[in-house]
């Protein structure tokens, strides 16, 4: 077997990168599915919560329940935009993980390249060394045969 080429090592290099920047998209698709996961819980537990005070206002209560559902209200307000910074913060980190993993592809699929490159040109160079070869016997053989001496 022949030892591995620079451009062998290259490509073995960048295929450990490739694949440790896909498990890093992996992660913040992960990371990005679960912030918008928890901003859809809060979402909708904010709606139940407004759907049911709405229905006790409806029936009357007192201020100081009127009060009380309004300071909650403000806490899941602020707790929903802060989440909603999460997934923006995600999507940004899922954005940049998405580029570098596309980078590393490129770079990998280069060395491919230029390692086919290389291969054909190698083949190229033994088929012609072969055919020069062959030409050199054909051309000894011929004088041989006509001169015996």
């Amino acid at each position: 077997m022949a030892h591995p080429s620079a451009l062998d090592t290259l490509i073995e290099l960048a295929n450990k990168e490739t694949d440790e920047a896909a498990k890093r998209l992996g992660a913040t698709l992960r990371a990005g599915e679960d912030a918008d996961q928890k901003l859809d819980l809060l979402t909708q537990y904010r709606d139940d919560y407004a759907a049911r005070c709405q229905s006790n206002l409806a029936s009357g209560i007192s201020t100081t329940h009127f009060n009380n559902f309004q300071i909650f209200m403000q806490k899941l307000d602020h707790a929903i935009a802060g989440q909603q910074k999460v997934v923006s913060d995600a999507q940004l980190q899922i954005a940049q993980a998405r580029s570098v993993w596309q980078a590393c592809e490129q770079k990998k699929m280069s060395y491919v390249t230029l390692a086919g490159r290389a291969s054909k040109e190698s083949a190229r160079r033994e088929l012609w060394l072969d055919q020069k070869q062959n030409d050199e016997h054909a051309a000894r053989t011929a004088l041989y045969k006509r001169n015996p001496s």
